[in-house]
């Protein structure tokens, strides 16, 4: 059953999915309003963020989930990845922020949904399309580029152009986000680097107060067995001072 957002031919990119819940409220909004649109749009309320692109709305009483065409963030709960991949849970965050308290309305393309039953939408924000916005500022890259599902793949790609030249977000680190997606290693090069970097210039610090995952406060002299490798929070000039801001001395 093709949905009535889209009224060009119905296709879908693997098996076909009966959805009468998003057929009947898109019936029902066009017969309440007369939108300006060039596509036609559907209002939804918005349950929570998923991650940087994907939501999870309500259509006619029933929960859905909906993936942003063209556009793919960093994973945040990949169930095969350890743990968020870089910049992901920023993408989230900036979701979260520019969906909060706002109209959220989905524009579908031709295909309607995809393998894992999500909706395949273009979402809007008090109208501000959100993977422009998310492409805008560094935390998305133009992908999952399926004919016929290309409305807009020119104008995102052009944004995510002018993102890469400015360097922000993923395009800040060489080679983290490529054609095919999205590199950490690279990142952890260049962490382990800033790290070691780090090291170096807090040779000069006479006593370094260090804080523990305990939240303990303990300050580390050059005789001591982890004071080289330690990277301060603090340095002091002597242990005094270090006492004085609520430190105590390292038991090695």
């Amino acid at each position: 059953m093709c949905l009535l957002l889209v009224s060009t031919g119905c296709v879908l990119e693997e098996d076909t999915f009966s959805t009468p819940s998003l057929e009947q409220a898109q019936e029902k909004q066009e017969q309440s309003e007369n939108r300006e649109h060039d596509y036609p749009r559907l209002t939804v309320p918005l349950v929570r963020v998923i991650d940087g692109d994907t939501v999870k709305v309500m259509v006619n009483g029933e929960e859905e989930n909906i993936r942003f065409l063209l556009v793919d963030t960093p994973e945040t709960n990949h169930p095969r990845m350890n743990g968020p991949q870089p910049f992901g849970p920023e993408a989230k965050d900036f979701m979260e922020k520019l969906l909060k308290d706002a109209e959220v309305e989905i524009e579908l393309d031709v295909s309607e949904r995809d393998r894992y039953r999500r909706i395949l939408a273009y979402v809007y924000a008090d109208g501000v399309l959100v993977q422009e916005e998310l492409l805008r500022a560094g935390l998305a890259r133009v992908a999952y580029i399926f004919p016929p599902n290309t409305r807009y793949v020119d104008r995102f790609q052009s944004i995510q152009k002018e993102a890469q030249e400015k360097a922000v977000g993923i395009w800040s680190v060489e080679n983290y986000a490529q054609e095919d997606g999205f590199y950490p290693e690279f990142m952890e090069d260049i962490q382990s680097n800033e790290q070691k970097e780090q090291v170096k210039n807090s040779q000069n610090c006479t006593i370094k107060g260090n804080i523990n995952s305990k939240g303990e406060k303990i300050y580390h002299i050059k005789s001591g067995a982890f004071y080289d490798r330690t990277i301060p929070e603090e340095c002091f000039d002597t242990e005094d001072e270090a006492v004085a801001a609520g430190y105590r001395k390292s038991k090695r």
